[in-house]
């Protein structure tokens, strides 16, 4: 199979390990892989400190079994990676540790506070679900296999963030006025989620062509604004003035992407944002924190049929 061949397909084929692969493809695929194995990894670690933070014993629970089931997508997702030959977990995981590695927007910023949790858990999560459930048709097939229970799980941590959405905006005024102010500072972000425009997309062309994508950025963002925009009204937030959103007139959306601070996301893309060196240094301590755990497991799990397992970071 060359790459044009594959370029001229209205529907790509899917393609497993056992195929014999173009390096173009690999590394494409590679590189998503590896982005939104990563972009799960700092999701867990956003939302973390809230397993001890939560207000109840429930909430706390919740967190704590959705921290666990991201940093599990993500080694899913590495390991789906790792079957395309061109980097290792181990090397991926490093790569993330050291800054070389790249996430999404939404988890280079600080999350501080109870009532911003819902930004993350239903709104960005509900974004995700937009995308996620697009890539159960990736070309990949591991990629496809690993979306059919990353998006199961998702569900559940949608449902989660829209409980703690309707608590808090059936709270006091002072904790409706929180979350209005958080969703105002968070709301462009979402937004740019879904990545840059699709005429400033520099990969999306070929992955397209090549299935590893089947819905592009600007169309995502439309049906998350589609489904999302009426969501939030029904939760009583004021979606604020910018960036400004076209209402179609037959109950769709489209935001004006001039308004995004398009300078601040390529600087948050390049992990060269204030906070984004925060969240890498905080994941490369927790990395060198237990490397002792995963030394001594390694020393312990040599069999004498086979090489040595390697242990879970």
């Amino acid at each position: 199979m060359n790459v044009e061949e594959t370029k001229e397909r209205a529907e790509p084929r899917a393609f497993t390990p056992k195929d014999d692969l173009p390096e173009e493809y690999r590394k494409a695929a590679t590189r998503m892989l590896e982005f939104h194995a990563n972009s799960e990894i700092m999701g867990a670690y956003l939302e973390r400190p809230f397993i001890r933070k939560a207000p109840s014993l429930e909430r706390k629970m919740a967190f704590s079994a959705k921290t666990q089931d991201e940093i599990g997508h993500g080694q899913m997702l590495y390991r789906a990676a790792e079957s395309l030959g061109i980097k290792t977990r181990e090397e991926m995981l490093d790569d993330l540790a050291e800054g070389k590695g790249k996430f999404l927007n939404c988890f280079h910023y600080p999350m501080d506070s109870y009532v911003e949790t819902p930004m993350i858990a239903f709104f960005v999560d509900g974004a995700a679900m937009r995308r996620q459930a697009t890539l159960k048709q990736s070309s990949w097939e591991p990629y496809a296999h690993a979306m059919d229970k990353i998006c199961f799980e998702e569900g559940m941590h949608v449902k989660h963030g829209e409980s703690i959405l309707r608590e808090l905006m059936n709270g006091s005024r002072k904790e409706q006025q929180l979350v209005q102010e958080a969703f105002e500072e968070w709301w462009p972000r979402i937004l740019q989620f879904f990545g840059p425009t699709d005429d400033q997309s520099t990969h999306h062309d070929f992955a397209s062509a090549v299935g590893l994508k089947t819905a592009s950025n600007d169309e995502l963002r439309n049906s998350f604004l589609n489904r999302y925009m009426e969501k939030a009204k029904d939760y009583g937030l004021e979606i604020p003035d910018e960036p400004r959103i076209r209402d179609n007139g037959d109950g769709t959306y489209e935001v004006v992407e001039d308004d995004l601070d398009w300078d601040e996301f390529f600087t948050v893309s390049k992990n060269e944002y204030e906070g984004s060196i925060e969240q890498i240094n905080g994941r490369k301590e927790a990395q060198e924190a237990v490397a002792w755990v995963r030394n001594m497991m390694d020393s312990q799990v040599t069999t004498n049929d086979g090489p040595k397992q390697q242990a879970a970071d």
